[in-house]
């Protein structure tokens, strides 16, 4: 699986209250949680998805509370990538969970910068900054989660598998 678009930078701890703020947690409706997504922190976000579909964070990206929500409004939103030094667990699991590939990498977090273009192997672990020429080894994405997230999220994947 390669994804091959570019980047929209942002700092460290970008909690769940800044992805989607709270006062529009009273829906489920995949397009109204990305209409609002990163509003709180990012008032040009929306425009900036025009031309870039992936995140890199700093440190503890998804901190806060444990909602769906934050990483649904994401994808909903066109976002294919996230790529951090760290992750907030509960975040990173729902993330996989929901759909939306997330890459903990601290090199790669440190040294792409905001537009830079990026081509992300996850079945060979590679992270390639085409506008600076950098590589950066990632862990491959185990085949099973790739699969998850191909599949649309774990839903879909388990369907899928059960053929139902």
């Amino acid at each position: 699986m390669i994804i091959k678009e570019k980047v929209i930078k942002y700092g460290n701890n970008v909690d769940t209250d800044v992805i989607i703020p709270a006062r529009y947690l009273n829906t489920s409706r995949e397009d109204e949680l990305a209409a609002h997504c990163f509003e709180d922190l990012d008032e040009n976000f929306k425009e900036k998805l025009k031309a870039r579909k992936i995140i890199v964070a700093g440190d503890n990206f998804g901190c806060g509370s444990s909602r769906e929500h934050a990483p649904i409004s994401i994808k909903a939103s066109g976002v294919k990538l996230i790529i951090a030094k760290t992750f907030a667990r509960i975040f990173f699991r729902n993330a996989i969970n929901i759909g939306l590939a997330v890459i903990p990498s601290v090199e790669a977090s440190e040294n792409i910068n905001d537009g830079d273009e990026l081509e992300v192997n996850l079945d060979k672990g590679e992270i390639k900054d085409i506008t600076t020429g950098k590589t950066f080894a990632i862990n491959p994405v185990p085949e099973f989660i790739r699969e998850i997230i191909s599949s649309g999220g774990y839903i879909n994947y388990t369907r899928k598998k059960l053929n139902i």
